[in-house]
């Protein structure tokens, strides 16, 4: 396993100018309502450093992850268990099912009316997740990119079915290369999407992402938890394996009964997408060990990117794992929100 490149080298750089957590200056006071957001790459530490802070603030939390809102979708996307989920609530959570769509715009609206429900209840909300394009929008506002048009739409369906998805995301690479690495080459939904927005308006998709230059009218304090890759990596590998002990196929194959494969963005989403091919091929041992290693190998992938994406995020502040345990961190994170506003 190799994924050292250019980038990783430009990543290394980046972080030595990041501010020690128990450096950062309080800030000036901001008359808007606060909202604490935890990012990081899978298998960090997220959720439990989510409880930690929920639990000492009594707040709620909104999951930022674009698979957990699917009813069934449990051990692939990490979902907390529902009995652990009684003490402290949480939303977005397992409220579509596999033939119900939902999109940054669906997210952007829901965590918007869920935390002023929050906040109106006098408590803090925390939002928790990886999924960088739902967290930019929920900052900034969902992208302004143009209508879909019908017939636009449908001829590049035909295009997927008849060159394949490698070559219409190699298509994308070329008109917005910036966009095309933060997604996946087999995510249909996403490349059709993007390739129709720069058809129509001339533009690239990565334009639209910056909707407005100040945040919403909340107080967004953004954490965006990393260790390093070769540390993370290990973590993902092992969580990797674990899921699939867990029975993690047994879920795909329920899944696949209620309309999984039909989904087009469920279906490719990481763990998924390979259980699905796993199942689809005569299930020997060597598509056994095909299944782990690809598992394994797009889930350090997914990781890599997040780390691309929330470097361009000025609002996060960055913890090292590694220097700071679960409680240090919440304390961090605790001491930023209980200040002055």
């Amino acid at each position: 396993m190799n994924d050292t490149s250019l980038e990783d080298q430009d990543l290394q750089r980046f972080l030595k100018q990041i501010v020690s957590p128990d450096r950062i200056q309080i800030s000036l006071p901001d008359p808007r309502k606060k909202v604490i957001v935890i990012s990081g790459p899978t298998a960090v530490g997220k959720t439990q450093l989510s409880l930690q802070v929920a639990r000492a603030l009594g707040g709620e939390i909104i999951s930022a992850d674009s698979m957990q809102v699917y009813r069934g979708m449990d051990i692939g996307t990490a979902k907390l268990p529902l009995e652990e989920r009684q003490s402290i609530p949480h939303h977005l959570m397992d409220i579509r099912d596999l033939h119900q769509t939902f999109n940054v715009v669906d997210f952007y609206e829901e965590a918007m009316q869920t935390i002023q429900k929050i906040h109106d209840k006098g408590l803090v909300p925390i939002v928790v997740g990886g999924t960088g394009f739902y967290l930019h929008a929920l900052l900034y506002g969902p992208p302004s990119g143009p209508p879909s048009m019908a017939s636009v739409r449908e001829q590049l369906e035909k295009e997927w079915d008849l060159e394949g998805a490698e070559a219409l995301w190699k298509r994308l690479q070329v008109y917005d290369a910036e966009y095309a690495r933060t997604i996946t080459k087999n995510d249909k939904q996403k490349i059709v999407r993007a390739l129709e927005i720069i058809a129509i308006s001339g533009k690239k998709v990565s334009d639209f992402l910056i909707s407005s230059i100040e945040p919403q009218k909340y107080n967004f304090r953004c954490w965006f938890l990393y260790m390093p890759k070769e540390v993370l990596y290990r973590k993902i590998e092992q969580r990797c394996e674990e899921m699939l002990a867990q029975g993690f196929l047994d879920e795909v194959k329920a899944l696949e009964k209620q309309g999984l494969r039909n989904n087009s963005s469920a279906s490719q989403a990481i763990g998924y997408r390979q259980c699905l091919e796993f199942l689809s091929s005569p299930q020997a041992e060597p598509d056994l060990d095909h299944l782990i290693s690809s598992f394994k190998q797009a889930s350090r992938r997914y990781a890599k990117r997040q780390f691309t994406w929330f470097r361009k995020e000025s609002l996060f502040r960055w913890i090292h794992r590694e220097e700071y345990s679960l409680q240090r961190a919440a304390e961090v994170i605790l001491q930023d929100a209980e200040a002055p506003f």
